[in-house]
């Protein structure tokens, strides 16, 4: 596996490979990586000649400094998980190598920003945006691969696609989960022993709301229940529950079983805030 840390290396390997006719995929993460990162890297891995993982810890999509200052850093141990899943390069830039200067366009994806993540984190999805089009500007993928645990990012760089018409094919992979349900997630290695027992109850929650809805139980009530749920457990601090149409994630009142329904949630667990979906 060839590791690089500048633009124009990284460029320069992937055109001498675009030469030979090689597919490219790209896999974009912020390091700490885990058995969802592995699959999306082995997902790129058998449909594409070359795999590039980037490595990038990405400051412009962070409100919150606190929580840029406390994201996992692993950066030996992840080029080591890359080199085992297959991967061909590892793209590990500095910030200044990304950004020679601070960013000033900002993006704006209407509708699809306004909830959810985008309410909770102004200005978050702008900084998703940017250094996306960047990794795409600079790998000119084929194709590029992302979890569907991160819903929302994965319908606002759909949108960012299709907006400046960027040729490549986004592949979303299913979500990876622990055996007792927690989705995995690079913030799980900041729940201490308590936090990491009481986590999969994110997904138990998740659940037992789709089967209400699936009942016929009001949306309403569903959200209220939810949060009951979690009042009996003082280390949960919820952010958001959203009953929400899977496409444009805008809350819905009524579930039409014709479309896909995302249920969406966000919770604080002692200070680490985990995010979680279900579709069906």
């Amino acid at each position: 596996m060839e590791v690089f840390t500048s633009v124009v290396s990284l460029r320069s390997y992937l055109q001498s490979q675009r030469a030979l006719h090689h597919s490219i995929g790209l896999v974009p993460t912020m390091g700490a990586l885990h058995e969802g990162h592995v699959s999306l890297i082995q997902t790129a891995v058998s449909e594409n000649d070359i795999v590039v993982c980037s490595i990038f810890v990405n400051p412009v999509q962070f409100n919150n400094p606190d929580d840029l200052a406390k994201y996992p850093r692993t950066e030996e141990a992840d080029l080591k998980i890359l080199e085992q899943a297959g991967c061909s390069a590892a793209f590990v830039p500095s910030v200044t190598e990304m950004y020679p200067s601070t960013p000033k366009t900002t993006f704006n994806f209407g509708p699809v920003e306004t909830v959810m993540e985008g309410k909770s984190r102004p200005g978050h999805f702008s900084g998703v945006g940017i250094v996306v089009a960047r990794l795409f500007h600079i790998a000119q993928p084929d194709h590029a691969y992302f979890g569907q645990k991160d819903l929302q990012q994965v319908s606002v760089i759909r949108q960012l696609v299709t907006d400046l018409a960027f040729p490549v094919q986004l592949v979303v992979c299913p979500t990876v989960r622990e055996t007792d349900g927690l989705a995995m997630s690079s913030r799980n290695r900041r729940l201490n022993e308590k936090q990491r027992h009481l986590a999969p109850k994110i997904y138990e929650a998740l659940n037992r709301a789709k089967e209400q809805l699936q009942e016929g139980i009001s949306t309403e009530e569903v959200s209220r229940n939810v949060a009951d749920f979690f009042a009996g457990f003082p280390d949960f601090h919820l952010d958001y529950f959203e009953v929400s149409d899977a496409v444009s994630l805008q809350t819905i009142k009524t579930v039409d079983k014709k479309n896909k329904t995302a249920l969406c949630i966000a919770i604080y667990l002692g200070e680490v805030r985990l995010i979680d979906n279900v579709v069906f």
